[in-house]
């Protein structure tokens, strides 16, 4: 007697990806549409999931080309172009066998898969850490340097020492520690993809807790970039302790907006 489509369904659910092809065998001759729906169904995840395993891959290149160095870091920043809230970094150590899917450039995942990511970052990495420098210590400093502040923060927060560092875009002055600078690495990289995404979850959070005490300016849904309802209520209110004032200088009066 033929399984009812609801515990073939079942099956499914429970199986994981190595066990999808002998039920393919299993269920192929059942000519039921629901049964075959199925089949459809998990054959095209099965080859969404080889096509994300092969990108992983070609993501690890640097991380295989440098392995001999030892354990190696990957270094990103979040937090440049805002006009308000600090600049944050992330550094993350992953071991060699790291098998996490889904790491990419921050800026192209949902808020809520960074989340997800963010928490398999910590919980399978060697180590990480954040570093951030304020709004006040940006428009001392200008936003460059505290970029590089906030990545050696953020690498002086490991628990355990990095042997080589690849770090998205820039080189970092006053390193000790060899490090290879990648155009647009938080895209080419794990290591760079995971510091991202930690350092957006992170800031995004500090963002959504300065919406709480300063509510008037929207810091929860723009988190503190330049949109045009920010802007406005920066002419409204007149900043507050987070924003840049050397970044929004054109739109209280001050003078222009500095580089």
């Amino acid at each position: 007697m033929s399984r009812k489509i609801q515990e073939i369904r079942a099956e499914f659910e429970q199986a994981s990806y190595a066990d999808y092809e002998a039920l393919f065998r299993l269920y192929g001759d059942d000519t039921r549409v629901g049964v075959q729906s199925l089949i459809k169904k998990y054959k095209r995840r099965t080859e969404e999931y080889l096509e994300e395993l092969s990108r992983t891959e070609h993501m690890k290149y640097y991380e295989h080309k440098y392995e001999e160095h030892g354990l190696i870091c990957g270094v990103d920043e979040v937090g440049r172009g805002p006009l308000a809230g600090p600049v944050v970094a992330g550094a993350v150590i992953l071991p060699r066998d790291c098998n996490i899917l889904y790491l990419d450039d921050s800026k192209k995942l949902t808020a809520k898969k960074r989340e997800e990511l963010d928490l398999v970052i910590r919980e399978n990495c060697v180590s990480f850490a954040l570093g951030q420098v304020e709004a006040e210590q940006i428009d001392q400093w200008n936003i460059l340097q505290a970029t590089y502040e906030a990545m050696r923060r953020a690498l002086n927060g490991l628990n355990v020492k990095a042997d080589l560092v690849l770090v998205d875009a820039v080189t970092i002055p006053d390193l000790m520690i060899p490090q290879v600078p990648l155009v647009k690495g938080d895209a080419r990289s794990v290591s760079i993809a995971a510091a991202s995404i930690i350092a957006k979850v992170a800031r995004d959070a500090l963002m959504d807790e300065y919406d709480s005490i300063y509510p008037e300016y929207g810091f929860a849904s723009h988190k503190g970039y330049g949109t045009q309802a920010h802007i406005e209520a920066i002419r409204k209110y007149g900043p507050c302790p987070i924003h840049r004032r050397s970044f929004i200088r054109k739109f209280t009066g001050e003078g222009e907006m500095l580089e």
